[in-house]
């Protein structure tokens, strides 16, 4: 009897220790028909708040401020939401079902028999969702600016609006300034929200219904099934379609609404498990209420987690970053002092690009410039370029297929070999004319015979061979690899990782890698894995564990000299790198730890000759495969003067300057800083080439097989495509 008092006493006491329960979930409601939706809710989930304000950027200071925790927003609020000021994070994605997943199409409809083009919007009414919404406003108004139908020269002259104004004779734009012809058309306050009647999807197309306007840019869902019939949609072709087929006539597809809330994982982890079983309760229906998409859209069919390292400008895209920047503009250069910002990985990276700063900065005769920002790691840097902190970096042929599924786009490629590389004569095939004295006023017939010769005995397309080195004495050939010591240029990249790795997940079909070999240094895995064991950090005694695996020149064995040195030095069986590599570090060349190193002590293991070895130089014989050269990134609407600014630098600084006071092309604090040492030439990518066509077929085939491996994708990669509305194809 005295233990079970005991056991009761010491259970009270536990429980009046305990900590105390999670306070509620406070939602951010911005109407009066929302405020009665979420306290409806509350009856269902008593962990549920609900908090009242005025309007979604109130509701965002809310949460930002801490008295609120949650709201959902669209694309053009979740920009807003994740500016540096509020630091906002979408969390929880709208998931529309088949076709839709977590993107939507934003469209134009208009009533059917009306005839008019997309081209001949100028002078006709328009039917708005909310100023700086998405399909309302951000995708349709970034779309007739892009094309040059809605003249504007930026925000320093006039706001876009009167922009918009002078284009159509009169909209509803609900959020537009009261008592301007953004708001003529509009049935009640103007505002930005339900208090509104043409506020939203179901607003603006009511504006179109009732006749007020002649068009309305909703999204695909909007469109009632009984109303299909009477209305179509304006295509950018100019031609018109049914409703139900935005797949081939849309004006963009963009991100799903989200809900976003502070960066607090586990805030984040309560609010899914609140909504959860809300999901099946009514959370997704405005039935019995007087407005519709209360809280969340009516046509959500499921909501779905974000990966946690999901920002908004990670969540939108590049591609719709691009949209929002030609709204405000933020492209404009000011044309007496251009600068890109070069994005670095590291120290010694940073202290090259200062070195060429510096030296752009004292070049008087030029308006150009090169600014330095830099980032812990490629795919941070690439971060940067998302957001415009940075303008652009050349990276290899795997983190190109990164970036491009982030929606940033190659804009040149790393050259090496000269042809090419002196001024253009005539281009024919990709190929060109080298401009001589001899050749300069060459007619087109004798360009295209020196072509011809070009093609069959000099031209080199800008790529490389992957190749796997082994000591010459080791007795290692393909089909002995399993249980050897590894060496990687980093995890993700090209010729150190994405190659071999492809091949032996074809062979093997493990994603594990760290089981395959006994040891090895990938620098960018887990510094506690297998993966890690070989890497040796910075050699530098103190903070040299803390560069232990970094992919950044920070850790020895890390790149192409890296990987090689670790094959020398660090007790590895075999080097994955570039075949140009053994060449340049042996025989007396290459850095102090190469000098002594003989070409000979080194040899070629690859899948066509599974059973031996092979010379050094026969690398175009037995190599893992021939892949793309290093390309600069950068944003869409960034291209032109990136291209522009480094055709400039490397005139002053390239190959072709031999007595210029920095060298674009040379690593004086290391190996391979911002370009390879091999570069020649950067050469201009055309714009109309996609990441996937750049990498080529054979390329993306290894890539899309490895990405099976779901370790095998970066986290910026998994956040960037989570949905599918911002790939580039």
């Amino acid at each position: 009897m005295n233990i079970i008092l005991l056991s009761t006493i010491l259970g009270f006491l536990a429980l009046s220790q305990a900590a105390p329960s999670d306070p509620p979930i406070r939602w951010c409601l911005k109407s009066d028909a929302e405020l009665r939706k979420c306290s409806d809710l509350t009856a269902k989930a008593p962990k549920l708040a609900c908090v009242k304000r005025d309007s979604s950027e109130e509701c965002i200071k809310a949460i930002k401020d801490g008295e609120a925790d949650a709201i959902t927003l669209d694309g053009g609020d979740i920009y807003q939401a994740g500016l540096i000021n509020y630091d906002l994070h979408p969390i929880i994605a709208e998931d529309y079902g088949q076709d839709s997943d977590t993107c939507y199409y934003a469209v134009a409809v208009v009533k059917k028999g009306t005839e008019f083009k997309f081209s001949e919007l100028k002078g006709k009414k328009s039917c708005h969702t909310g100023l700086g919404k998405s399909a309302g406003w951000n995708i349709p108004i970034g779309t007739l600016l892009s094309r040059g139908r809605i003249e504007w020269t930026g925000p320093e002259s006039s706001p876009v609006e009167e922009a918009v104004m002078s284009y159509f004779s009169a909209s509803c734009v609900p959020g537009a300034p009261k008592g301007s012809k953004l708001c003529q058309l509009c049935k009640g306050d103007c505002s930005r929200s339900h208090k509104e009647p043409y506020y939203d999807y179901d607003g603006a197309f009511q504006c179109l219904k009732d006749g007020a306007g002649e068009v309305a840019f909703v999204k695909h869902l909007t469109v009632p099934a009984v109303d299909k019939a009477s209305y179509e949609l304006l295509c950018l072709d100019d031609t018109r379609k049914s409703i139900d087929s935005y797949k081939t006539c849309h004006l963009a597809r963009v991100p799903a609404h989200a809900v976003v809330s502070r960066k607090d994982p586990d805030l984040a982890a309560r609010i899914f498990e609140l909504l959860k079983p809300l999901q099946d309760a009514g959370l997704f229906s405005s039935e019995g209420y007087p407005a519709k998409n209360l809280i969340f859209k009516d046509s959500t069919k499921k909501l779905v987690q974000l990966p946690a390292t999901t920002d908004s400008f990670l969540y939108l895209g590049a591609q719709y970053m691009s949209t929002i920047r030609s709204l405000k503009k933020e492209t404009s250069t000011d044309s007496a002092s251009r600068a890109i910002k070069w994005c670095a990985v590291g120290h010694a990276e940073t202290q090259k690009c200062d070195a060429w700063s510096i030296n752009s900065m004292d070049d008087t005769t030029s308006s150009v410039r090169v600014e330095c920002q830099n980032g812990k790691t490629v795919d941070e840097c690439l971060s940067k370029i998302m957001r415009k902190e940075a303008d652009a970096m050349a990276i290899d042929g795997g983190q190109v297929y990164s970036a491009g599924r982030c929606g940033l786009v190659p804009a040149m490629v790393e050259k090496y070999t000269s042809q090419c590389c002196e001024s253009d004569v005539c281009p024919a095939g990709g190929k060109c004319c080298r401009t001589s004295s001899s050749t300069q006023h060459l007619e087109t017939w004798r360009c295209m015979i020196i072509i011809a010769v070009i093609l069959l005995y000099l031209s080199e397309d800008p790529s490389y061979y992957a190749v796997a080195v082994v000591h010459a004495d080791s007795k290692l050939t393909w089909s002995t690899l399993r249980g050897k010591k590894s060496c990687h240029t980093g995890l993700g990249r090209t010729a150190g990782w994405n190659v071999p790795m492809g091949l032996l997940h074809q062979d093997t079909g493990e994603c594990d890698f760290s089981k395959f070999f006994s040891q090895s240094c990938a620098p960018g895995a887990d510094p506690k894995s297998k993966l890690c064991a070989l890497c040796v950090g910075s050699g530098k005694g103190v903070g040299s564990e803390e560069a232990k695996c970094k992919a950044s020149t920070e850790e020895l064995y890390y790149g192409y000299s890296g990987a090689f040195r670790c094959l020398v030095e660090g007790g590895g069986d075999v080097a994955f790198i570039k075949h140009t590599i053994v060449e340049e570090h042996t025989g007396g060349k290459g850095p102090a730890w190469a000098k002594s190193l003989k070409k000979s002590d080194y040899r070629l293991i690859c899948p066509s000759h599974p059973a031996e070895s092979l010379e050094i130089s026969q690398f175009a014989k037995c190599h893992l495969a021939k892949v793309p050269a290093h390309a600069v990134v950068t944003r869409p609407e960034s291209r032109a003067e990136v291209v522009t600014v480094l055709k400039e630098q490397q005139a002053k600084f390239g190959t072709l300057t031999p007595n210029a006071p920095f060298k674009m092309f040379e690593s004086a604090g290391g190996k391979d800083l911002l370009f390879k040492d091999s570069t020649k030439c950067l050469k201009e990518i055309s714009d109309t080439k996609s990441y996937r066509e750049f990498l080529g077929a054979a390329y993306l085939s290894t890539m899309d097989t490895l990405r099976q491996c779901d370790s095998s994708m970066s986290d910026l990669e998994k956040a960037c495509t989570f949905h599918t509305c911002q790939q580039s194809v």
